[in-house]
């Protein structure tokens, strides 16, 4: 079966949604034709020359990248730096460069789920969820059609609640109408006042879903013209948001997980706070820029928090409550093309699928 590259891009959005992205980033498509047939699909942290190099040799023409290498306008094109070495460098290639980034951060199951995973989290769930990025429909169905619209509904995406699916409430009620002239009504006719045994549906659905949600709607509702109200709501979405929390299986020492923390995430070195004396249990982590997280993690009873990029005067705040270990940036995420790989080969099996063997990270340690 041929695939293009919008089919791919679609897939990973449909998994980890633009509309999560925080709003100074640049999860996209950022270089390349979206109507290309796909050839193979190098996965890597980031998009650098020498990446698109390797892509170039093993025969693939679309990169999956975590980090965008346009994060800021491009004025020009000159190859003066990195970035526009790389772009260039695609382009002449025609290699296309997808990123996705803090969408993938904001998902269970997504950047902090892995780090998770890898250190053997159990009981894991977001350490601040989102607020803002759920709505509720208020509809009103026919009684006899009330399944025939919520089947198609949650075929659509709305009415999950965490581990539950198919969630909904209604309760019963009489609609009126009077069809004018120009109505063609389901139920009555023109000229006629009508009353209606009706089901007052509410059901949420993510916001970023609105349009799939109503044209659904529209399509498995028998009336002409459908009444709904939507509300933006302030509840978190516990599926989405920053960070992870999570406990190990049993507790352990304070030298004994830094160490184990040092080999299973291939570590050069860990900065930390001093040690407090107590055992590890509950952890939070945030790869990549994480600390400001930190009163979330605090505010969770966590032994420890794992992030990376914390400076100096950032590690007193631990304040003795918790022990921070930054691991790295690159460190923190290096298994997200992992990550990338093993989702993309549940869908595409006959496209080639690489992990890129370039090492990116910018930071050498003596």
């Amino acid at each position: 079966m041929v695939y293009f590259i919008r089919d791919v891009i679609s897939y990973l959005e449909t998994w980890a949604p633009p509309a999560y992205q925080e709003s100074y980033d640049n999860a996209q498509l950022i270089v390349g034709n979206p109507d290309a047939e796909v050839t193979g699909i190098l996965c890597t942290l980031d998009a650098t020359q020498e990446v698109v190099a390797e892509a170039i040799e093993k025969g693939c023409n679309l990169i999956i990248a975590h980090h965008p290498i346009v994060f800021k306008g491009l004025k020009s094109l000159t190859g003066k730096n990195y970035v526009e070495r790389t772009i260039i460098k695609a382009i002449k290639e025609d290699i296309a460069i997808y990123a996705i980034h803090t969408n993938l951060d904001h998902i269970l199951g997504g950047v902090n789920s892995k780090i998770a995973e890898k250190i053997g989290l159990k009981n894991t769930r977001i350490l601040s969820p989102k607020s803002g990025v759920l709505s509720k429909m208020v509809t009103f169905i026919p009684a006899a059609h009330t399944a025939q619209v919520l089947k198609g509904l949650f075929e659509a995406g709305a009415g999950e609640i965490g581990a539950y699916k198919n969630c909904s409430f209604r309760v019963n009620g009489v609609g009126t109408f009077l069809p004018t002239e120009k109505a063609n009504p389901t139920v009555g006719k023109p000229g006629l006042s009508e009353e209606v045994s009706e089901d007052r549906v509410e059901i949420l659905f993510p916001s970023h879903l609105k349009g799939r949600i109503l044209a659904k709607l529209r399509q498995v509702h028998p009336y002409e013209e459908v009444a709904y109200y939507l509300h933006t709501l302030e509840n978190e979405n516990q599926e989405v948001g920053a960070g992870i929390l999570g406990e190990l299986e049993t507790e352990v020492e304070e030298t004994a997980f830094l160490a184990f923390l040092k080999n299973v995430m291939n570590l050069s070195v860990i900065r930390h706070t001093k040690l407090l004396g107590r055992p590890i249990r509950r952890v939070a982590l945030c790869g990549g820029a994480g600390i400001f997280l930190l009163e979330a993690a605090k505010r969770t009873g966590a032994d420890l928090f794992i992030t990376a990029d914390v400076k100096y005067h950032e590690f007193f705040d631990a304040d003795n409550q918790l022990i921070i270990a930054d691991i790295g940036h690159y460190e923190s995420e290096f298994f997200t093309k992992e990550l990338l790989k093993d989702k993309l080969s549940e869908k595409f099996t006959n496209i080639a699928l690489y992990l890129s063997n370039a090492v990116t990270n910018p930071i050498s340690y003596l």
